[in-house]
């Protein structure tokens, strides 16, 4: 059996703030060696040269180092999933995940929050949009399930990924080999890399069937309900944070999904916190979280019809901000007025993540006391 979860938002004070992470573990809230995976926001342009990725990836891993015993090799291995980008009212935050022993955690045999993590093998960049790539991440995500302790796909609610994109020192390996690339634009390769991990996901959680190369980023029917999918130039494998439920590991926590439908679908999020075990009113407010809500995690896209509820937008024709920009801003928007928090987890480039024109939506819960988060 896992270990119990304890799950805590905190915010970045700036891009190489990570004093909240250490007044946790000094205040005895966490465990420095307990700590399992942290999923975040930066502040950067979330674009292939965004670094406050690098940067705040290296300040939480100083100070796992120093307030814990494992070494800076053993502390490399914790999946820490930076997302970067915080347009608009979106604010820098990181949403840590830790185990507690199991004598420490509120004993329930109700399903209660667990997490198990993985790396995929190497993904070469020949493999980005390929199935190589799709069975790798596949593997993966049923490594990560077994440590979370989830036998059931129907139990997994949340899959966050970070995966490599393209550069132009990786396209030109790839070429010194023989090998041709999915596509030569680095930017674009950001949309590649998330897509088809989001595929690997969804087959090994049999919500599609292994799809062909030439589905990838065409067919949009296929698409996994619970994939959150991020790519960088920080790694050349997939970092696999597997999130779901599981009866009789105790403690305070319960996740839940759903999807939204497009950009403007507050119900969808309202949803996917119904369904981690929250009573609400038919027609709730923020104001009925209770503090309850500790995050949210969303994907999302602009849609590809050039129009919302049948407005055209002019998004996608865009020259002068790039429409992941505007889509994260406006989807963070929607998300910050549903939970009252602009401390919210969305990310763009969410195709085969959720409907097209819309994305999957996470959310976690305290099922105990009240917390301030």
């Amino acid at each position: 059996m896992p270990e119990p979860i304890e799950v805590r938002k905190i915010p970045l004070h700036s891009v190489s703030d990570a004093s909240e992470l250490a007044t946790l573990i000094d205040d005895g809230v966490l465990d420095a060696d307990r700590v399992v995976a942290v999923i975040g926001k930066t502040e950067g342009n979330g674009g292939v040269n965004d670094y406050t990725r690098i940067i705040a990836d290296r300040a939480f891993r100083e100070v796992l180092v120093a307030k814990g015993s494992r070494s800076a090799e053993d502390v490399k291995q914790v999946p820490i999933v930076w997302s970067g980008g915080t347009d608009g009212i979106i604010s820098p935050h990181a949403t840590v995940f830790a185990t507690l022993p199991a004598e420490e955690a509120v004993q329930t045999d109700e399903p209660r929050l667990s997490v198990g993590f993985a790396m995929s093998e190497q993904i070469r960049p020949e493999e980005i949009g390929r199935t190589p790539m799709i069975e790798k991440v596949a593997a993966g995500v049923r490594t990560a399930m077994e440590r979370a302790g989830i036998t059931d796909p129907a139990d997994v609610h949340y899959v966050q990924t970070k995966t490599p994109l393209l550069t132009i020192d990786t396209i030109r390996d790839a070429k010194s080999r023989g090998e041709q690339v999915w596509t030569e634009n680095t930017h674009e390769s950001m949309d590649l890399s998330n897509a088809t991990t989001a595929l690997g996901v969804a087959v090994a959680l049999g919500e599609v069937e292994a799809p062909t190369d030439e589905q990838v980023m065409h067919d949009l029917s296929l698409f996994s309900s619970v994939a959150s999918c991020s790519s960088g130039v920080e790694l050349d494998r997939a970092q696999i944070v597997v999130v779901g439920n599981v009866r009789g590991v105790g403690g305070r926590y319960r996740i839940g999904h759903d999807v939204m439908r497009d950009a403007l679908d507050q119900d969808g999020i309202w949803a996917a916190i119904r369904d981690a075990g929250l009573e609400l009113p038919e027609r709730p407010h923020h104001s009925d979280l209770q503090g309850r809500l500790v995050n949210v995690f969303l994907k999302c896209e602009a849609d590809p019809s050039g129009s919302v509820r049948d407005r055209r937008n002019a998004m996608l024709d865009d020259s002068d901000v790039h429409w992941h920009r505007q889509i994260k801003a406006c989807v963070g928007g929607v998300t910050a007025a549903v939970t009252g928090d602009p401390a919210v987890f969305v990310s763009v480039a969410a195709v085969h993540q959720g409907p097209s024109g819309g994305g999957p939506v996470a959310a976690i819960v305290d099922m105990g006391e009240t917390i301030q988060v």
